[in-house]
């Protein structure tokens, strides 16, 4: 994705003030060599923040005529105002090492043997991930195959096939659920609600307060 930026020169929060009442957004680029200030227009942005490859892929930022590879690194909204107040943006190259949260997409689940057969409930417990790769193979997003999932399967971080060169980031021994196969809850119910009806010929016994109004009329 490509997008505009413009150099600043002012700095302080005044001048992040009045450039916000203009409908522009202050923001920073730093990483591999000095910080440069920026602005970018606002709707522009807000916009391009509403689209997932914004968030997860190289983007291209021209500012001043020069096209920079840049990635989003962080950016602040207001507390109840759809207005976005400061962005931050890590320049890169295809040798720069980087870690970074990707969506993942979901796919085959209603081929797998839990859904198809079990009819059971798949519930996406995690719907990114981070992981750690050269920013020339940074993808977009993640593909995750759920075909093969069955009954009560909960499939971890660890059981992700990922594409070569691209590798989970590990918190200690964290090993987070990613997606979880449980059985519907109306097949619970109905298993114990079932009632072992009386043999043929054979009725069903009195009630205590029966007896004891049969013995009082005696």
């Amino acid at each position: 994705m490509k997008f505009t930026a413009y150099e600043r020169t002012l700095q302080g929060t005044g001048a992040s003030r009045r450039l916000r009442a203009a409908a522009k957004v202050p923001g920073i680029v730093y990483g591999a060599g000095t910080p440069a200030m920026v602005e970018l227009d606002h709707n522009a942005l807000f916009f391009a923040l509403k689209k997932e490859a914004f968030h997860s892929s190289i983007l291209e930022m021209d500012i001043g005529g020069k096209v920079e590879k840049v990635l989003l690194r962080d950016y602040q909204m207001h507390a109840y105002k759809p207005m976005v107040l400061h962005i931050d943006f890590q320049r890169v190259d295809e040798t720069t090492r980087l870690r970074k949260k990707v969506p993942l997409h979901f796919e085959g689940e209603e081929l797998s043997p839990a859904v198809k057969t079990d009819k059971c409930l798949v519930s996406h417990v995690r719907t990114d991930l981070e992981i750690e790769c050269l920013a020339a193979q940074l993808p977009e997003f993640v593909t995750i195959d759920l075909s093969g999932l069955t009954k009560n399967q909960s499939l971890h971080a660890s059981d992700l096939k990922l594409p070569e060169g691209i590798k989970a980031v590990k918190r200690g021994t964290l090993n987070p659920v990613i997606v979880a196969v449980t059985t519907p809850k109306v097949e619970e119910e109905v298993a114990a609600t079932v009632v072992v009806a009386p043999e043929k010929g054979k009725g069903a016994k009195p009630r205590k307060e029966e007896k004891q109004q049969k013995g009082r009329g005696g």
